[in-house]
């Protein structure tokens, strides 16, 4: 028997995109059971099943090796979920699983086929949002597309949403006007902005084609920006396209990444991410010889570390600190040393001069007495 088949959702609020979940799995449920394979699916967060109920449904079955798919057209960890964080848990609560990771699903050409799909219904049967006026005939080089991806912080998968559209104009589309790109939030531009741009580009009719999975919180959100740019725009016809959905098309991709990842088990390390859960290592045999646990080793040469890393620091601070003030210091004798010098010798002369006033004075005073010297005080005079 060969290895479930493990779906990873990114977990919603909302029960309609849950639903569409377990209909998918269902659908490769009866896919997979001729192999036979298991399929079972889950959810990271906020909605249910948790994927590590699953997980542990599958361990309790005897499965202790899964080929684990993420439902995503884009690798964005951020959206999906931290799946090898999750996963590396799970193996930590069964010592022994093992499981294997496959790509993301797109950009596959069975998904631009269904993206074809969902284009062709909308030009054929959709309803125009603002008016049911009959339309206006208007040819495929005055029909636009604005292919609607989540959006993302990381400007890497932003740009993968960018090859989609260029491919899916290419290969799909090379009739239409252009197919730009949009995203709901994250980044730019817009659904409004990417309506604006091919109004602007002579559009007369915009179809929005949403590059989501299921369908839910995302879809509502791009039809209510399309809606809103339309109510401004009266003249311009746009019709908003369904999701990829649960459908055949999406099943083959998703059972291509199962085989992928299953042929490439065991074999070269870049062909897909294999992840085994191992044991601790046994202790080293020359430690427990000389009476030495090894982690007690570790925190002895940990500390050692410590020690000798803070006397290093310590010795560098205080050299460091020496040489700046010695520097500071012969800065500060070299700058003023001078200015001291003229200081002092301007003072010297200073006293010399006020010495040699006070003689010429004394000597005048003795001139004019008669050149008696002048009493002391407190002594008697002799006249």
């Amino acid at each position: 028997m060969k290895p479930p088949l493990l779906l990873i959702g990114h977990g919603t609020h909302d029960e309609t995109g849950v639903a569409e979940f377990g209909r998918f799995v269902h659908r490769l449920r009866c896919r997979l059971d001729g192999l036979p394979a298991e399929v079972s699916g889950g959810f990271i967060t906020n909605a249910r099943p948790p994927l590590s109920d699953s997980i542990a449904s599958l361990v309790a079955r005897g499965h202790h090796h899964l080929i684990a798919v993420p439902l995503s057209l884009t690798g964005d960890r951020h959206a999906l979920g931290d799946v090898p964080g999750t996963m590396a848990l799970e193996q930590e609560r069964h010592p022994t699983l093992e499981y294997d990771l496959g790509r993301s699903l797109g950009p596959d050409p069975r998904v631009l086929a269904v993206l074809a799909e969902r284009l062709a219904d909308a030009r054929a049967e959709m309803p125009r949002f603002v008016t049911d006026d009959p339309p206006a005939e208007i040819g495929p080089s005055e029909t636009a597309v604005v292919l609607v991806g989540h959006g993302s912080t990381d400007p890497a998968v932003n740009a993968e949403v960018h090859r989609v559209s260029r491919l899916f104009w290419e290969t799909h589309a090379a009739d239409l006007l252009t197919v730009e790109t949009a995203y709901v939030s994250h980044t730019r531009p817009g659904v409004p902005g990417g309506l604006e741009r091919c109004r602007r580009l002579g559009a007369k009719r915009v179809i929005v084609l949403p590059y989501v999975l299921f369908a839910g919180a995302v879809l509502e959100r791009i039809w209510a920006q399309a809606l809103a740019y339309g109510a401004n725009h009266e003249g311009l016809d746009i019709r908003c396209a369904e999701v990829i959905g649960d459908c055949e098309g999406l099943a083959d991709v998703v059972i291509d990444r199962y085989e992928e990842a299953l042929a490439g088990a065991g074999q070269s390390p870049n062909a897909h991410d294999r992840h085994v859960s191992h044991a601790p290592p046994p202790a080293r045999p020359y430690l427990a010889a000389a009476g030495l646990q090894e982690r007690d080793m570790d925190a002895e040469l940990d500390a050692d570390l410590d020690v000798d890393l803070e006397a290093e620091i310590e010795a560098g601070i205080e050299a460091e600190i020496g040489a700046g003030i010695e520097a500071d210091l012969g800065a500060v004798e070299a700058e003023f040393g001078a200015e001291l010098e003229v200081v002092e010798t301007r003072a010297e002369a200073g006293l010399d001069a006020v010495d040699a006033r006070i003689d010429a004075v004394g000597a005048g005073m003795d001139v004019k007495l008669g050149g008696e010297p002048l009493a002391q005080p407190g002594v008697a005079s002799a006249v």
